[in-house]
């Protein structure tokens, strides 16, 4: 349920920023304009343009060429969000027997009091094992690529010539139902290849989100024409490729570095508040009964003096 919440939690982050960013462009008269239009948008429309025109390639092969050349830019960054997370993950596998436990008492607590021990013990279990709460996603590579995102949206959709234009068997300005269910069906083999990498627990629970970005994805599209949908056909190609460079490159070699680390290192696990809770009682107890020994000793003494 947390790795769920924790989807939605990034999902609304990242739609929110998306939106945020897209307020910074503005469209007076049919032509958008703001910072982000200025600064990456408008040079995007112009090389959409100069494929389309100059190289005589069309408007839809030049939306095609210019998003793989911003995907290709802004690669390394998804790679890198991908590998701290990866990392993370390949930690909290690698530490299932310390954190198995811990969630198992932090499901089965009945009372305030044992949930709160359960969540401190988890998190000195996450602090002294170097593991993020997070899951490694880091919110900088995100907001990075978010511009770009926002600015090829809007490069697609007014760029001048664009929605008069025919490519393939659809027209760049009308919707297109069969290439929607094309992006539907890219971005389910994205989401299902990413579910299959979690554990089998993780992976029950990351059912329903599998069909979140797809469902996102067609909703939004029925509102768009289809440039900006083959925007994002092109997007999604790029999702599985780097999916595909996370599941078979990066989490293997990531896995045989962890089990390095920790075989140098190796894993901790916390005291649980049970186990201290039970060391001190006993003390405790000892302590009060030589108190109360040495105060009826005193007593005694203090009797037989009086008896004197």
């Amino acid at each position: 349920m947390k790795k769920t919440i924790k989807r939605l939690l990034l999902a609304g982050i990242s739609l929110s920023t998306l939106l945020l960013l897209s307020g910074c462009v503005r469209v007076s008269n049919g032509k958008p304009t703001g910072t982000i239009w200025n600064t990456i948008g408008r040079p995007m429309g112009h090389l959409i343009t100069y494929f389309a025109d100059d190289l005589g390639l069309g408007f839809g092969l030049g939306i095609i060429l210019v998003t793989v050349l911003v995907r290709l830019l802004i690669l390394p960054l998804g790679l890198h969000q991908s590998r701290s997370a990866a990392y993370q993950t390949a930690k909290r596998e690698h530490l299932a027997p310390i954190f198995e436990p811990i969630n198992k008492r932090l499901k089965e607590a009945t009372t305030q009091e044992e949930k709160m021990a359960a969540q401190t013990e988890l998190l000195a279990a996450n602090r002294e094992n170097g593991v993020s709460m997070l899951g490694g996603i880091g919110c900088l590579p995100l907001l990075i690529q978010l511009p770009f995102f926002s600015a090829m949206y809007f490069a697609a959709r007014y760029t001048p010539g664009v929605l008069d234009s025919d490519f393939l068997w659809f027209n760049l300005g009308h919707r297109d139902i069969p290439l929607m269910i094309i992006i539907a069906g890219l971005y389910l083999i994205q989401s299902w290849m990413a579910v299959q990498q979690m554990p089998e627990e993780q992976r029950q629970q990351a059912g329903m989100t599998m069909y979140m970005t797809p469902l996102m994805m067609v909703f939004f599209g029925l509102a768009q024409p289809s440039a900006v949908v083959l925007y994002w056909f092109v997007g999604g190609i790029f999702s599985i490729l780097q999916q595909l460079i996370t599941n078979y490159l990066i989490k293997p070699k990531l896995k045989k570095q962890v089990e390095e680390e920790f075989k140098q290192n190796p894993p901790k696990a916390p005291k649980s508040a049970a186990s201290v809770r039970k060391d001190v009682t006993p003390k405790q107890a000892e302590q009060s009964q030589q108190a109360l020994t040495t105060k009826n000793r005193k007593r005694n003494a203090g009797k037989q003096k009086h008896k004197k």
